[in-house]
């Protein structure tokens, strides 16, 4: 009877084998989705990319800046050489001191404005129907007042009876005889006694 138990035991146990073997590649199987849904995770390089892009925008904004202080130094110290270089020397400003403003008339109708510069002491705009100087004062050897505009090629020159401008580069006179108040009275006193001529002869017995 033993014999015969082994018997059947011996012709079963391939069927056995063969049973288990499917189960066991079953379970393989589903392991390896479990193991590769493990070994999936892409979150972390997603996470990395608005770092990144962080970082990107702040050196933008760095340089940027950099360039935007540099600009603003240089033009810093170029306004100060101009600065520097326009500044009026004590005789100028002492000749500006003797200018005389305001809205004068000239001949054949004309007008020519003089007007302080408040933002430049010392300088004057000069202007008028189809013109408009900004000028300095220049020192002369006669004494006369005389403004300048080296850009504009144009002169006002200031006696004590009138004055004129000039345009240098067109030779041109633009207007004459324009008097503020106070030449308007030098030029009744003059025209009331006149000046005595150096060309005309001397009395007689003299």
């Amino acid at each position: 009877m033993k014999s015969f138990i082994a018997s059947a035991l011996m012709l079963l146990a391939p069927a056995i084998v063969l049973a288990q073997t499917p189960a066991a590649s079953d379970s393989k199987a589903a392991a390896k989705p479990a193991a590769s849904a493990k070994t999936k995770p892409a979150a972390k390089p997603i996470a990395k990319a608005p770092a990144a892009k962080k970082a990107a925008v702040a050196k933008r904004s760095e340089a940027t800046s950099s360039r935007t202080q540099l600009r603003s130094a240089t033009s810093q110290v170029a306004a100060g050489i101009v600065a520097a270089e326009a500044a009026l020397s004590p005789a100028e400003l002492a000749i500006a001191e003797r200018v005389h403003v305001g809205r004068m008339p000239c001949e054949l109708g004309a007008f020519v404005t003089v007007s302080a510069d408040a933002t430049s002491p010392g300088r004057f705009n000069v202007e008028g129907k189809g013109f408009k100087y900004h000028m300095s004062p220049v020192a002369t050897t006669t004494g006369t007042v005389r403004l300048q505009d080296d850009k504009g090629g144009a002169v006002w020159l200031q006696i004590a009876n009138k004055s004129m401008l000039m345009n240098q580069r067109l030779g041109q006179r633009l207007a004459d005889e324009c008097m503020s108040p106070e030449q308007v009275v030098v030029a009744e006193a003059i025209r009331k006694n006149p000046p005595v001529s150096v060309l005309e002869p001397m009395p007689a017995g003299k």
